[in-house]
């Protein structure tokens, strides 16, 4: 695993961790370890290395393991998901290792699952789906290409926002329209059905390799497993450090902005949870095809160039509920 060093664009504040001394589990899957509390309680799963390139859930996952940290009810299941990308990572080219042959976060259909199609990102899909089935509440720990403050990311359905709010941890509270090029993790099954009590949240932490995003990490993992009744807050306590947002926002997005070629532009400035005050205003180019802003105070949510390819969304339009 190559130290941090210098890029052009972003600072690496953050080394990647050593985690090969994690990689033999009690569940006979690489990276894949369960707890067992003994006593009756929720099973819990958390997970990071989503992307091989976004490593603050890594470090958090890995101080959550070096010290022993259990269940105190139920079932706890911390999971590295794309490892094979993440021992890829190179800081010199630190976004080359996202993944091997495709986003592992698009492929959680069944139909996808289930079929004939193979890819590294599906060989281990596939080996942690029975993890993810069985999970009464799911924690996936990402971060962001661009600077922004935290997003945690609640999903289609609004049963998410309760269990958002408990944690507490991210200002904006984002209700989305799921992925176009293919279904995440955390809209699998029940976690995407109303009526299912299981339950799921994807934090976004802040930029890939920034020093405050391992601590939002972190402190997002604990107070989750606090919010989902698998350890009480008292022993998590000691080891939190960032304070919590004065409020908390929803964010509904209303649209994805998806790039037709090569040549798609921003028109205006590329800012995470940017406002664009008035409707109309042009936001984004491609060719002859140009995005307004559909409504006063529209938002950019996580808007980025360093992805663009034909297919790619490179920004998506919300607004505040009043």
């Amino acid at each position: 695993m190559a130290e941090a060093a210098p890029h052009p664009k972003y600072r690496l504040e953050i080394a990647p961790p050593d985690i090969g001394a994690l990689r033999v589990s009690n569940t006979g899957v690489d990276y894949v370890h369960e707890f067992d509390s003994g006593r009756s309680g929720p099973t819990v799963m958390v997970q990071a290395l989503t992307h091989g390139n976004e490593y603050c859930g890594a470090l958090a996952l890995s101080w959550l393991l070096e010290r022993h940290i259990a269940p105190r009810a139920g079932r706890l299941i911390v999971a590295f998901a794309n490892v094979d990308a993440y021992a890829r990572f190179d800081a010199r080219d630190p976004d080359a290792s996202r993944f091997i042959d495709e986003d592992y976060n698009r492929v959680w259909s069944d139909e996808v699952l289930g079929g004939r199609r193979d890819s590294a990102e599906l060989r281990r899909a596939r080996q942690l789906r029975p993890f993810v089935d069985r999970a009464d509440f799911l924690l996936d720990i990402h971060s962001m290409q661009e600077p922004c403050r935290p997003i945690m990311v609640c999903g289609m359905v609004d049963k998410h926002l309760a269990l958002a709010c408990r944690v507490g941890m991210s200002e904006d509270l984002l209700i989305d329209t799921g992925h176009p090029m293919g279904l995440r993790m955390r809209d699998r099954g029940g976690f995407n059905d109303p009526a299912s009590p299981r339950l799921a949240l994807l934090v976004e932490c802040g930029q890939h390799w920034e020093r405050a995003a391992e601590a939002v990490a972190r402190d997002t993992l604990l107070r989750f497993l606090v919010a989902a009744a698998s350890m009480p807050f008292d022993a998590v306590a000691p080891h939190l450090s960032v304070p919590l947002p004065p409020r908390q926002r929803v964010l509904r997005v209303t649209e994805p902005v998806v790039a037709l070629s090569r040549d798609f532009r921003f028109l205006v400035p590329m800012v995470g949870l940017g406002v664009v005050a008035k409707a109309g205003t042009p936001i984004a180019q491609d060719g002859e095809r140009v995005w307004r802003a559909p409504y006063d105070d529209a938002v950019l949510v996580m808007p980025s160039l360093v992805h663009l390819r034909p297919g790619n969304t490179q920004v998506r339009l919300g607004r505040y509920d009043d």
